[in-house]
Formats: structure tokens, sequence, C-alpha cells
């Protein structure tokens, strides 16, 4: 993994269409910072991050974003209001469009590849109409040494615009924002919108769709790390939920904090170079890691400085609560070299249930594990959006359904099968409420969230006695080391027994109704880990 590679050669964009373009190819994280300052688009904050405000959307629009319908994804994308068709003519003029917005201005390349592993390493060239865009692909994508630039063959182009707007009513788009993906022309075009995520995540999409179609290899929107011993843990987990906090162990290396392929060798691999975390109420004292990190070299989106400083106020989301930070893997201390790992031996789901009925350790059984992995679950607290009074339920298909072109059952089948064969044990972790619900009970304690993963990593767990929940069926142990025992039965912990009992009912019931458009596609192993209602 090269770093503040200089390279001396020019290229041309001509073949794309963009004429006469000033072309900045492959410039220093140093270059794009005094470019971004210069500009007047970002400025340092205290510890000599980049700060810059992404404009109009500070995050994803997933009702904007588009796959073409073509030959390669007609038959094979599970189309809906998640993966929502764009006709290959219309994508062609569109693309053409934007490719003469570009014609005669500054333009920012970079070559960079995904996939750490090597037999599954994917080319891209990014092509953004902004300094810190640029800067956000080097933190995020592996960045080739000089060696491997000097004939650099891309097989998939990213293309940024944020200031170009799409006329609906011509270009065929719902607004004048867009993110569309053609396999076909191996392109991710991206238009009207300066979140950076979109860039990410439209890789992650085309990786979700490669990877299980052309490669038999499972792709992950996850978290992962090694032990000492060589054996690899997965977290899976949507946002909120602690995956990027709970993977950060310091006895444990780092693999990558979001988005990682599980090969048929039991190879697990990041898809990235570098971590991309929320920053809302961002403190030393509870994520040291990331903290450390926000320094020369870091991105930050959307943040507010202090008054009359350039001291962060993480608390602050008069912007957007989702506020950022992008940075090379390596600002984190203890890593995995090579972003690789094997010998895969635990798996993570987590969630952050403000309804306080899940338990906060509980071990699945296969056909469990890939129902709740389907369903993908966490719930919204009160207050974080506007009208939502209580706690919201949150499914998202295999904890990351935006990025997943295929049918959910489709991935879940594959992760049933690699833990069969690998003897994985599956854990599903509460990091939510318990006592009762947001408002009335209390935030599940980080402290003893981490107590439960390593008793289960250490294999603490395997001798200790399980009790099945009454509804939920999955098997809560009796006994944590450093965990008091009272906390692991959430039915305790409830002040009115008979409340704790209906609620669950009622989370039951929303699992179920979640899950009946899944049903028809789903094998009788699967349907067995439902609750028992």
């Amino acid at each position: 993994m090269g770093n503040h590679t200089m390279v001396s050669k020019s290229i041309s964009l001509d073949e794309m269409g963009i004429k006469n373009a000033k072309v900045h190819y492959q410039l220093t994280p140093d270059e794009l910072e005094k470019i971004t300052l210069e500009s007047g688009q970002g400025k340092l904050n205290d510890t000599g991050a980049l700060a810059i405000n992404t404009g109009t959307f500070t995050g994803r629009s997933p009702q904007d974003r588009y796959i073409v319908k073509d030959a390669i994804t007609e038959n094979e994308v599970w189309w809906g209001n998640i993966n929502i068709p764009f006709d290959a003519d219309a994508f062609e003029k569109l693309y053409q469009k934007v490719c003469t917005y570009l014609d005669g201005k500054e333009v920012f390349v970079r070559d960079s590849y995904v996939c750490a592993d090597p037999n599954h390493r994917l080319n891209v060239r990014v092509v953004t109409e902004t300094a810190w865009s640029n800067l956000f692909c080097y933190n995020m994508f592996l960045r080739p040494d000089e060696g491997e630039l000097e004939n650099f063959s891309f097989d998939w182009t990213v293309l940024c615009v944020p200031h170009f707007m799409a006329d609906p009513a011509v270009d065929g788009t719902r607004q004048s924002n867009f993110a569309i993906l053609d396999f076909t022309k191996k392109i991710a075009l991206i238009g009207g919108t300066g979140y950076t995520g979109e860039m990410k995540k439209g890789i992650f999409s085309a990786l979700n769709f490669i990877l299980p179609v052309f490669q038999k290899t499972l792709p992950m929107h996850c978290s992962a790390n090694v032990g000492e011993a060589g054996d690899t843990a997965i977290f899976f987990g949507l946002s909120g939920t602690g995956k990027t906090t709970l993977s950060a162990d310091p006895n444990r290396k780092l693999i990558g904090d979001d988005e990682h392929g599980w090969t048929n060798d039991n190879t697990v691999f990041n898809f990235e170079g570098g971590c991309y975390a929320k920053v809302i109420n961002l403190s030393e004292e509870n994520e040291p890691d990331i903290y450390k990190a926000i320094k020369k070299g870091a991105l930050l989106e959307n943040v507010v400085f202090k008054e009359n400083s350039n001291e962060v106020d993480y608390t602050d989301i008069s912007i957007t609560p989702n506020t950022r930070v992008s940075y090379p893997i390596d600002f984190i201390d203890n890593i995995q070299p090579n972003s690789i790992g094997h010998n895969p031996k635990n798996i993570f789901f987590l969630t952050a249930d403000s309804f306080g009925i899940l338990p906060p350790i509980a071990k699945l059984t296969p056909g469990q594990a890939a129902y709740h992995f389907i369903s993908g679950y966490t719930a919204k607290v009160a207050g974080t959006e506007a009208g939502i009074n209580e706690p919201q339920p949150n499914f998202s298909a295999c904890f990351g359904a935006p990025f997943m072109p295929l049918h959910p059952t489709r991935y879940a089948e594959m992760l049933s099968k690699k833990m069969k064969e690998a003897n994985v044990k599956v854990w599903l972790i509460n990091t939510g409420w318990t006592g009762g619900p947001y408002g009335t009970g209390s935030r599940m304690k980080l402290k003893y969230t981490r107590a439960m993963i390593t008793a289960a990593l250490n294999g603490e767990l395997d001798q200790v006695t399980y009790e099945n929940h009454s509804v939920f069926g999955i098997a809560k142990p009796q006994t944590c080391p450093n965990v008091p025992a009272e906390i692991l039965n959430p039915r305790d912990t409830w002040e009115n027994k008979e409340l704790y009992d209906q609620k669950a009912v009622e989370l039951a019931q929303k699992f179920k109704a979640n899950f009946a458009k899944f049903e028809e596609f789903a094998n009788p192993e699967i349907m067995g880990g439902a609750p028992l209602l």
C-alpha cells in the first residue's frame, strides 16, 4: 500500500470524452489539501485535519440510486425501490452530457484499487470535479505504488461531478442528483451531490454484484479483526450499533471497519484502504482510535467549529447528525498487515434495540443467523428524526440493503454455507437498551458489551448454561465473565414483566411483518429461525 506516491506522468481523458481538461493526476494529500484551502472550500481544524462542507446533500440519497438494466443485470438484480432500473440509452446520453460539462475544466484523477486480496483486486480510476473529493478517494481506496502505476489498467471508472445538475425531464432522473451504476460500461456516475460516501458506496454496490455472481465470494457490510491466534471475527451492524467501535479492539488487529469479502478458502479481505467513521458525539474516552486519527490527512465532513476557534464541536448537529471523517487505515495503530485475515471463527450481529427487548448477547443457530442476517434489525430512538416520538424498528436486509443488488436470500444462503463449512459461531449482540425502552431504561454499558464479546472470542461461553428466549427462541447465556448475571436476561431488568412480554411479542410481530416479503424465497431452515409466534 503506497502512500504519498509522487507520479510524474501525465494522462489524457480524451478516450472518456472529456476534451481539453486540465488534469491533475495522482496528487498527494498535501497538494489536494492546499488546493482546497486556496479555493476557500475547506478549513483546517486544530489537529490539522481538513474540514469541508458537502453542500445540500450530507448523506446518501437512496431514491436517486440507479442500476442500468441491461443484459448483465436484467435477470440478476433484485429490482424495486432499492435497486431502481435506469435505461441504457438514457445513461449514455447523461454520461456524455457530464463529459461535455467537464470539457476544458480542472479535474482531479486518481488511479487506485479495491479488494486487498490480489485474487479479487479491481482497479479503479476516479475522476472528480473537486480536490477534496479526490482526497476522500485517496483515503478510502487502496493506494498503488509507483511501480504499479507505470502500466496501470483500470477496470472501473468513478466519475463524480457535484456541481453538474441533471434535468429530470430530459435525463430520466428523479431530481437533479443521481448515482448510477452501469455494469456493461463499468462506470459509477455521480452528479448533483457532494456527499463523498456516494463514491465509496457506488464501488461497494458494484462489488456486491461482481463478487457473488462472477467470483462466488460473499461481500459483507461489516468490520473485521483478527486475534493473536489468527482467528478472524466479523462484525455486522447498521449505523449507530457500534461496528467501528467494537472492532477496534486493543487486543486484536483491525482488518477493516466497513466492507469485506469472504472467499471459498476462508480468507476475509478488506475492500478499502481507509475508514469512514461517524463523529457525532465523538470523545477521546469512548472512541480513542477514531479521535486520534483526526489529524493531518484526515477529511472531516459537515462538522461545526466552536465559536471563534478551529476546534470541532462534535455535539453540534446543526448541519447534520451524519458528521463524518475519512482517513487512511494506517492512521489506526493496531492494524492487520495487508488487510487480510483467515480462519473466521465468530460472527457478531450488532443491534441497538431501543425497545429493550433483545438480550445483550445470544447464540444463534444457522437458521436463526440467516433469518437475522436477512432482517438486519436495529431501532431508531425517539427524537432522532422529525415525527419519531418513540422507538422505531429499522430493518435493512443483510445489514446493508441500499448496497445489495441481488436478492437478500442469495447473500444469506452464501453466509449460511460458509458458516457451516468454517464451523463459525454466530452471536447476536444488543448494544441498545436494558431495563426498559429508550426513555425508561438505560443504554447497555460499553464495558459490558466488550466483556461479552471478549468472552465469546475466548471460548469462555462454550460451557455455560443457556436458556432460550421465550419469544425469539435465541439462546441466552446465564453467566458471562465480568458481566452482572442480572442483565443477561432482559426480562429480569424490567420492573413490569408483563409489559416486557407484551412488547416482546409486538417486536416479534414487526420482525414477521418485515420478513413477509422474503418468505417465498427463503428455505425451511431460514424460516425456522423466525420468532416463535
